[in-house]
């Protein structure tokens, strides 16, 4: 192997660049060997650019430790439209960067090497197309360059990378394989080689899944008598991922229904394997059969390293569907959008509480009152025509009757009949009766309706409603990048909500937490209605948690990759593929659907365990989703505690009644007693007494339980003389007209 000195590069570079080269040159003569290597390197170096180069690329040279003096002289000696060796162009510029390494030690040296990188990457971002070429035959420069890049981002697959060197092949061969940049990204080798024949330049590049595994290949070589030949079924800057050969790759992922679902089923052979379907896995299955490669999920502890390994290029992607965030977009890239998610916060279903104004609920406000003004000015006209324009004072209504007309037929009871003759009465009356027959029927359809379809209590439905109704808002372990996002938000409602959420060690947990507490939970849309279905809906099909209607965070989603993976191309294109077919959507919905039917089959089998062990459930008929729905106590609360009020205002005016007819006994008693001896009464007295001493402690019971039950008839004999009056008030009058007259005192 030839060795040169450190300025030997700088002038490979000039080499490259000098106009007689252009002129048609194949050699050019200079003072020793050594000079004659490195215009062999140049024209090999021009002839792979020539080959494989746009005609809208620019050229990046990025050296090591050359003389800035000659570099200058060198950028002010050429214009900007270059020609590379043998006519190639350069249309869009050439770029050379210089790594110094004068009086720098080895971090001073990193630190100039990534600043050199950032520089490049600011160029390259602002290009169409850039090739990097990098001169060295220094291990630890290389080495560095890779990091540098890799941690600046300046390679994309679409940048190809040339590295010119002289390494032995065993070396060449452990860079290859040490680097991501080296191994992973589009790049070639161009080794200097000296042979009998002359010096060589071959060219190699890594292919990770290759046949044959992980290898480096030849893709081809140049002399200066054949020039470039490029090996038979290969080609310049190869694409090394649209086949994996075979290959097993590292992807990471936790169990996420309805994306991701881990299975342990038995294999044919009777080994136990693990099995991953769901939206997600299948999407992952289907792409791994297309780029002939097989997945192993690593073993991980949390979200934080499904992400984690990631970034550290341990996992070739999270197949799991993560949502682009800014903070999320810094530490890694995304592969195609393939799914909208809409990230929803569920909360438990309101159930019935206090329905005591049931009997309300079937008319507004405002009907009501309208209701209650035609009362008053109904009573007050009626009181009005048959009291003041009628002469004849049976035909007068007193209040109370006024009263008893206009209830009795708003409530749909048959009126004491009248005699009174008059039109106005008659259009009156008619009148009130339609319009009680129409409220009256509408109020009775809407009763039915709301006894039967209660009105739910309001539940929160929007973000701001939902900051206002909650204490806190649970998610898992990922929630903390959204957190951190709600708090950077100059809304209002995203602030509060970030202030409120609270980290959970599962969605499980903060689902369950949720019913039992005041606060609400929140995920993607599609994965609460997955545990929702699974988890928490009776066998009726009944869910105890709702979603709101407004989404919180809607967004796009992607799986995460490496930053500037080079499969990525590769991945997008199947994904834009599958989801342009609908099978996606498909498995999302079969998904869904089955948990469903798993869910409430495992609620019935929960149910039937309970009867067999004796435990009291639910009726077998309210298990039936097509039978009607009976009634409960909540639905009659309201007519049940318009009874009770009723019979307690009523026992009250019996109370006061029975007050005032024992006054009255006892008026009539002193009376009657007055007109007895004292003796007598003594006499009575004494009998009660000895009849009690006779009969000793169960003739004292009797005696108190006889006198119970006559009080009990007396209340009896009470109730049905207050009914008994109002049927024959009109009589009343008669009878004692007839009975004053056929006296014989009168006659």
């Amino acid at each position: 192997m030839v060795q040169f000195q450190e300025t030997s590069w700088l002038a490979f570079l000039i080499l490259l660049f000098n106009e007689r080269l252009r002129a048609g040159m194949s050699a050019v003569s200079f003072s020793n060997g050594r000079s004659t290597t490195l215009a062999h390197a140049s024209q090999a170096l021009g002839a792979v650019l020539e080959a494989s180069s746009r005609p809208d690329c620019s050229v990046f040279f990025l050296t090591q430790g050359a003389s800035s003096s000659a570099l200058l002289q060198f950028s002010s000696a050429h214009k900007p439209n270059l020609k590379l060796a043998h006519g190639t162009a350069a249309p869009w510029g050439v770029g050379v960067f210089e790594v110094a390494e004068d009086d720098l030690d080895g971090n001073a040296t990193e630190k100039e090497l990534s600043r050199v990188v950032g520089e490049a990457r600011s160029l390259r971002m602002s290009s169409w197309c850039v090739n990097v070429v990098v001169p060295s035959d220094d291990p630890a420069f290389l080495a560095s360059f890779a990091e540098s890049s890799l941690r600046g981002r300046l390679l994309v697959w679409a940048t190809r990378l040339l590295v010119v060197t002289r390494l032995p092949l065993q070396e060449l061969r452990r860079l290859l394989a040490s680097s991501w940049t080296f191994s992973m990204m589009n790049t070639l080798f161009m080794n200097l080689e000296d042979y009998f024949d002359g010096p060589r330049v071959k060219i190699y590049t890594h292919f990770p899944y290759g046949r044959d595994g992980s290898q480096v290949d030849e893709v081809a070589s140049w002399t200066s008598g054949r020039g470039l030949s490029v090996r038979s079924g290969h080609q310049l800057f190869p694409e090394k991922f649209e086949n994996f050969h075979g290959a097993k790759v590292g992807v990471t992922a936790l169990p996420f229904r309805p994306y991701w679902i881990e299975e342990e089923t038995k294999a044919p052979d009777g080994a136990l394997q693990m099995t991953y379907s769901g939206s997600d896995g299948l999407l992952l299955t289907t792409i791994a059969g297309a780029l002939n490669f097989s997945f192993a999920v690593l073993p991980v502890a949390g979200w934080g390293e499904v992400t984690s390994l990631v970034m550290e290029r341990k996992s070739m992607m999270a197949a799991i569907y993560h949502i682009l965030l800014p903070q999320r977009q810094e530490r890694y890239d995304f592969t195609f959008t393939y799914e909208q998610i809409k990230t929803d916060f569920c909360m438990a279903t309101p159930s019935l509480g206090s329905n005591w104004q049931s009997l309300y609920y079937p008319l507004s406000h405002g009907v009501w009152a309208s209701v209650l003004a035609m009362l008053v000015v109904f009573s007050f006209v009626l009181y009005v025509v048959t009291n003041v324009f009628s002469r004849d004072d049976i035909q007068r209504l007193r209040s109370w009757g006024v009263t008893e007309v206009v209830l009795g037929s708003l409530l749909g009871q048959s009126i004491v009949q009248r005699t009174a003759s008059s039109s106005g009465y008659r259009v009156l009356v008619a009148t009130w009766l339609i319009f009680a027959f129409i409220v009256g029927t509408a109020y009775r359809g809407n009763l039915t309706a709301a006894l039967t379809l209660p009105a739910y209590p309001p539940r929160p439905e929007t973000i701001a409603q939902l900051v206002k109704a909650v204490e806190s808002v649970t998610m898992p372990s990922y929630g903390t990048e959204f957190r951190n996002f709600f708090l950077q938000s100059e809304s209002f409602e995203f602030k509060t909500l970030g202030a409120q959420m609270v980290i959970v060690p599962s969605a499980l947990d903060g689902l369950r937490q949720a019913l039992v507490k005041k606060q609400s939970h929140m995920d993607g849309r599609r994965y609460l209605d997955q545990m929702i279905a699974e988890h928490f809906t009776d066998a009726r099909g009944e869910a105890q948690l709702y979603v709101g209607r407004q989404s919180v965070l809607p967004g796009l989603a992607g799986w995460p990759v490496p930053h500037d993976a080079p499969y990525k191309p590769q991945l997008d294109r199947l994904m834009m593929r599958i989801i342009e077919a609908g099978l996606y959507e498909k498995w999302s919905e079969d998904m869904l659907r089955q948990a469903r039917e798993e869910g409430r089959q495992k609620e019935k089998e929960r149910m039937e365990k309970q009867k067999l062990d004796g435990e009291q459930v639910e009726d077998e008929e309210a298990n039936k989703s097509d039978k009607a729905k009976a009634l409960n106590i909540v639905h009659m609360q309201g007519p049940l505690m318009l009874l009770l009020l009723g019979l307690l205002l009523g026992l009250l005016v019996f109370a006061s009644e029975l007050v005032q007819d024992k006054e009255a006994l006892d008026i009539r008693t002193s009376r009657h007693q007055s007109t007895r001896t004292a003796p007598e009464a003594d006499q009575d007295l004494a009998g009660v007494i000895g009849q009690e001493a006779a009969l000793g402690p169960r003739g004292a019971v009797a005696v108190c339980t006889s006198s119970a039950l006559s009080l009990f008839t007396f209340l009896l004999d009470c109730l049905w003389k207050e009914i008994g009056t109002a049927a024959a008030c009109t009589s009343c009058t008669r009878e004692r007209i007839d009975l004053d007259i056929g006296s014989p005192e009168l006659t």
